[in-house]
């Protein structure tokens, strides 16, 4: 994304959106928090050319590419396409995320004792399938080639303090974030700052959760896919056709952007799921989000 002019206001990591509704500027001083304007969406598609396409590039050498790195791309792509869906409110404010960013929690074996570490991504909206297969499984390798990542390390130290200091130093930190203050170094380890959490409910052969949005931080979407699931349907030539479909829920901050905006963006994205060889090359065009 291009970096603008920083203004008064702005903040290390997005930059202050003036040019909105008077009622989009209220709103975050009426639900004040992300739970106060959460909106619940739940969606499938038919995977048949998902599969296709997923399938051919495992046969190009793409080991182990998946509905991950398909969601992720799409995604990416209709951040492209509606930047306002990278928004994200902190201090009662609307900024404009400076990158794209993607947080995941992860297992490297799928085992109830197994621990569990988080992963983030940072993407470009250029970036096209291809791209984003490479950059997810770069920081899957980087997560796992160390016995504790940044994360890791990140929490265990704040597990160290008594918790009676620890919910003091929650309050601080949380002060610090409104104001934009926050240290880098939080932020870039913290799965609660972000432009999207996603996560696959599909490994574990159940539905997708609703998943809450987080009080701390700036998260605005959280998704969740669940398995595939066959259908017998009725063709048009009156035989029964197996299909198989994907569930996917998505959980909102409505205060980013309204409605329509929302689902356009949504549209887009599963357009891409229909056609993801769209994804093999870059957008015409990349939009910027208003002033």
């Amino acid at each position: 994304m291009k970096n603008k002019r920083k203004h008064f206001g702005d903040r290390k990591d997005g930059r202050r959106v003036r040019g909105c509704a008077p009622m989009d500027f209220l709103a975050p001083y009426i639900m004040v928090e992300r739970n106060d304007a959460s909106n619940l969406f739940c969606d499938s598609f038919d995977t048949r050319a998902v599969d296709t396409y997923i399938n051919e590039k495992r046969k190009e050498g793409l080991k182990h590419f998946g509905l991950t790195h398909v969601l992720l791309a799409s995604y990416v792509r209709a951040v492209s396409q509606r930047p306002a869906i990278n928004r994200f409110i902190s201090g009662q404010k609307i900024f404009a995320r400076n990158r794209i960013e993607v947080n995941m929690i992860v297992k490297k074996n799928m085992a109830i004792n197994e621990p569990e570490t988080l992963i983030k991504v940072i993407f470009e909206p250029t970036d096209t399938a291809y791209d984003v297969y490479e950059k997810f499984n770069a920081a899957y390798k980087e997560s796992f080639a160390v016995e504790e990542n940044s994360f890791d390390n990140t929490a265990k130290i704040l597990n160290r303090i008594p918790g009676l200091i620890k919910k003091n130093m929650m309050w601080f930190l949380k002060t610090l974030d409104y104001f934009g203050w926050l240290p880098t170094g939080l932020t870039d380890v913290s799965p609660f700052h972000g432009s999207l959490f996603i996560t696959s409910m599909g490994s574990l052969g159940i539905p997708p959760v609703f998943h809450h949005l987080y009080r701390f931080g700036n998260v605005p979407i959280f998704m969740a896919f669940g398995a595939r699931k066959s259908v017998n349907e009725l063709g048009e030539d009156g035989k029964i056709i197996k299909k198989k479909y994907l569930q996917y829920t998505v959980v909102t901050d409505e205060r980013i952007c309204d409605g329509f905006y929302y689902a356009s963006a949504f549209k887009i994205l599963k357009r891409l799921l229909k056609n993801p060889r769209q994804l093999d090359v870059p957008p015409e065009k990349v939009y910027e989000d208003i002033d």
